[in-house]
C-alpha cells in the first residue's frame, strides 16, 4: 500500500508506506525481545520457587517451639499456592505463545497469497491492455472499415461479452445502449397542413413567423468586446506518464483521494470550470423574452445541454479548489453578467455558486463532485440542484446534472460520454422537460453522444420535441399531433408525434485554431485564467500552481501544489485542535465545520436539501478593495 493525500492536501489519513514497514520489524524485533523477557523472568519464577520450597522443607524439619511450627505451616501453604499459581500462569503464557505461533503462520501465509493474487491480477490486466491495443491496432488497419470518426474501435471495450461485468450497472447500461431507446417517434408533417390541427391551442404562436422567439436562438452575433482578452495560452509541454502505474492502486477509491500530479490537470480549476457553463447564457437572454413558458422551457433545456460541448476533448482533470478559493466572473459590459463561484467544503469537495444576468435571470447551485475509479472507466457524479429565475415571469426552474464517465483509463485513445435523464421542472407552471442522454453504442445506428427529450405543460400535453447532440447542437420541433403507436415485438409502445420541421436552438462555437495544443479550450476559457486587476486574493487566477502549469513548468507546478496541500492540512489541524478545546465531546465530530465567507447554508424549500446561497457582499468588498476578511490560502 502506498501513502495517499488529497488532490488539494487536506487530508491527514495515512496507510503503510516504506517507512510503516520499517516500523512495522521495529516493533516485531522489540516484541521478540520482550517474549525473551518473559522467558527469563519464567525461568526464574521456576528456580526461586523451587529453592524456597527447598528452604520451607528444611526449616520443617527443624526443632522449633509449638507456635512457631504453626507458622511455618501457613507460609508452607502459601508458598504452595504461590507454586501452583505460578505453575499456571506460566502454562497458560506457553499455550498463549503455542497459539499466537500457529496463527502467525496461517496469517502469513494469507497475506502471501494475496501479494500472489494481486500480482497474478495486474498481470492479468496488462496482458490484457496488450491485447486490447493489438486489436485496437488490427481492427485500424482492416481494410473496408467504416470511415466514421465518430465511431472508431479505440472509443471503448465494444466487443467485450456482455456478462463480463455485470455486477457493475454501468456497464449493463452502456452496452444494453440499443435497448434503450427513446420512447416515442416524430414524423415530421408539412407546417401548412397542419396549423389546421393546432388551432385553438393554448399559448401557441405562429411557428413558421420570421419574429418568432425560437428563430435563431443560437445564431446570436458576438459583438467585439470592450476589453481586449487573450486568445492563446502557451502550448502543452510533452510530457508522458504513464497514468495505470498510478492508477493501479486506486480501484474503487474516491477520485480526490488519489494523489495526483498536474500532468493529468488542466490549467483550469473547478470553479472556473463551473463558469464555463455559462458559455451560451445568450439563450437565457433570449429565454427571458419568452411569453410562451413551454418555449422557454426549450431554451433552458438547450442551455443545460450545452453546458456538456466543453467536455468533449477536455478528458484532463481540473484543479481540485482549495477551501475557501473563489472565482469571479466580472462580464457586465460583454455577457452581462456577473458570477462567483467559492469552494464551501472539501470532504466531499463542494463548490457554490451565484450568477446576475442584467438581462433579467439570476442562477445559483451547490455542486458535490462525487467521482469512482473503476478499473476500465470512471464515473464522475456532480451532486446538487441547479437553480434558475426569470425575475419578469417569476419562473423558476430546478435540474441536475447528468453522470460523466471517462473510458479507455488502462489502454486506448482516452473518451467521455454523458449518460442518464435530466429532468427541468418549471415549479411556477409545473412545465416540464424529461432529457435522455444517450450512452454511446459502436452497434448503434443513432448519432453518438445524442440527447432526446419532450417538453409537457402541466396537464402533461407534450408541445415539442427535442434532439440533437451534445456537443453539438440541439433543435426543436412543435408537436401538432399525438397518438400511440402499436405495440412492437416485444410488447414496448411508444408515442409517435407529428411535428412541424425542427428549428435550431443552439449550436456550438467552434473551437479557436491550435486548440488541440492548447488542452481544447474554448474562446471562453482560454480567458478564465488571465490575469485581472482587482479580484479577490482566493481567486483561481491567483493560484501559483497553476499558473505554473499553465505556463508549461510542470515539476515547479508539483512542488508548489504539494508546498499548498501541506498548508491547507496544517490549517484543518488548527480548526481542529481549535474546536477540539472549545467544544464537547458530542460536537467533536462537527470539529471541521468550515464556515464560506461569501454563500451560507440555507434550506431549498423547492428541494427541501440544505444549500449554500449567495449572502452577498463581494461586488460591494471589490468596490472598496477591502479584502480583509479573505483567508490567507495562497
Amino acid at each position: 500500500m502506498s501513502s495517499h493525500s488529497d488532490d488539494s492536501g487536506d487530508d491527514d489519513d495515512e496507510t503503510a508506506s516504506p517507512a510503516d514497514k520499517s516500523e512495522l520489524h521495529r516493533t516485531v524485533k522489540s516484541l521478540s525481545l520482550k517474549l525473551d523477557d518473559l522467558s527469563t523472568c519464567n525461568d526464574l519464577i521456576a528456580k526461586h520457587g523451587a529453592a524456597l520450597q527447598r528452604s520451607l522443607s528444611e526449616l520443617d524439619g527443624l526443632k522449633i517451639p509449638c507456635e512457631s511450627s504453626e507458622k511455618l505451616k501457613v507460609v508452607n501453604e502459601r508458598a504452595t499456592l504461590f507454586r501452583i499459581t505460578s505453575n499456571a500462569m506460566i502454562n497458560a503464557c506457553r499455550d498463549f505463545l503455542e497459539l499466537a505461533e500457529t496463527h502467525s503462520r496461517k496469517w502469513q501465509r494469507a497475506l502471501q497469497y494475496e501479494q500472489d493474487q494481486r500480482v497474478h491480477l495486474e498481470e492479468t490486466i496488462e496482458q490484457l491492455a496488450r491485447q486490447h491495443n493489438s486489436l485496437e491496432r488490427a481492427f485500424r488497419s482492416a481494410p473496408g472499415r467504416a470511415a466514421h470518426p465518430t465511431k472508431s474501435f479505440s472509443e471503448g471495450d465494444l466487443l467485450t461479452p456482455k456478462g463480463e461485468d455485470s455486477e457493475e450497472d454501468e456497464d449493463t447500461e452502456y452496452f444494453d445502449a440499443m435497448e434503450d431507446s427513446p420512447s416515442f417517434i416524430t414524423v415530421i408533417t408539412e407546417a401548412k397542413e397542419d396549423r389546421k390541427a393546432e388551432g385553438g391551442t393554448t399559448g401557441s404562436v405562429d411557428w413558421t413567423s420570421s419574429d418568432n422567439v425560437l428563430d435563431g436562438a443560437s445564431l446570436v452575433p458576438k459583438g467585439p468586446p470592450k476589453v481586449k482578452r487573450r486568445v492563446r495560452i502557451p502550448d502543452k509541454p510533452n510530457y508522458s506518464l504513464n497514468l495505470w502505474s498510478i492508477m493501479k492502486n486506486c480501484i474503487g477509491r474516491e477520485l480526490s483521494k488519489i494523489p495526483m500530479p498536474v500532468n493529468f490537470n488542466e490549467p483550469l480549476s473547478m470553479l472556473q470550470r463551473l463558469t464555463e457553463d455559462l458559455e451560451y447564457h445568450h439563450l437565457l437572454d433570449k429565454a427571458a423574452h419568452c411569453t410562451s413558458s413551454v418555449e422557454q422551457m426549450c431554451l433552458v433545456a438547450a442551455f443545460s445541454v450545452s453546458s456538456y460541448s466543453t467536455t468533449v476533448h477536455r478528458i484532463a482533470k481540473p484543479f481540485n479548489p482549495m477551501l475557501g478559493e473563489t472565482f469571479e466572473l466580472d462580464r457586465l459590459d460583454d455577457m452581462g453578467l456577473r458570477s462567483l463561484c467559492e469552494q464551501v467544503s472539501h470532504h466531499p469537495p463542494s463548490a457554490a455558486h451565484y450568477v446576475f444576468s442584467k438581462h433579467g435571470w439570476s442562477l445559483w447551485q451547490e455542486i458535490t463532485i462525487s467521482s469512482k475509479f473503476r478499473g476500465k472507466y470512471l464515473s464522475i457524479m456532480p451532486l446538487g440542484a441547479i437553480h434558475l429565475e426569470f425575475q419578469a415571469s417569476g419562473n423558476h426552474y430546478v435540474w441536475r446534472k447528468s453522470t460523466s464517465t471517462v473510458h479507455n483509463i488502462i489502454v486506448g485513445k482516452l473518451w467521455i460520454d454523458q449518460t442518464g435523464d435530466i429532468e427541468i421542472v418549471n415549479h411556477k407552471t409545473q412545465d416540464r422537460c424529461q432529457l435522455k442522454f444517450l450512452p454511446y453504442s459502436y452497434f448503434s445506428k443513432d448519432v453518438a453522444r445524442k440527447v432526446t427529450g419532450v417538453v409537457s405543460d402541466s396537464q402533461g400535453k407534450a408541445h415539442y420535441v427535442l434532439s440533437g447532440s451534445w456537443d453539438e447542437q440541439m433543435e426543436c420541433a412543435k408537436i401538432v399531433q399525438s397518438s400511440p403507436s402499436s405495440p412492437s415485438s416485444d410488447g414496448k409502445q411508444k408515442t409517435v408525434y407529428q411535428t412541424l420541421p425542427a428549428k435550431l436552438l443552439w449550436k456550438k462555437y467552434p473551437l479557436p485554431e491550435n486548440a488541440e495544443n492548447m488542452y481544447y479550450f474554448s474562446e471562453l476559457a482560454l480567458t478564465l485564467n488571465e490575469h485581472e486587476e482587482g479580484v479577490a486574493p482566493t481567486d483561481s487566477r491567483l493560484r501559483p500552481d497553476q499558473l505554473l502549469m499553465e505556463k508549461g513548468h510542470w515539476d515547479e507546478a508539483n512542488t508548489e501544489k504539494q508546498r499548498l496541500e501541506e498548508k491547507q492540512r496544517l490549517s484543518r489541524r488548527r480548526r481542529l485542535e481549535a474546536c477540539s478545546r472549545g467544544c464537547g465531546t458530542e460536537e467533536e465530530k462537527e470539529a471541521d465545520v468550515y464556515m464560506p465567507l461569501w454563500f451560507e447554508k440555507r434550506l431549498d424549500p423547492l428541494t427541501g436539501e440544505t444549500a449554500c446561497m449567495y449572502k452577498g457582499g463581494y461586488w460591494e468588498a471589490k468596490e472598496r478593495q477591502d479584502w480583509h476578511m479573505c483567508p490567507n490560502i495562497f
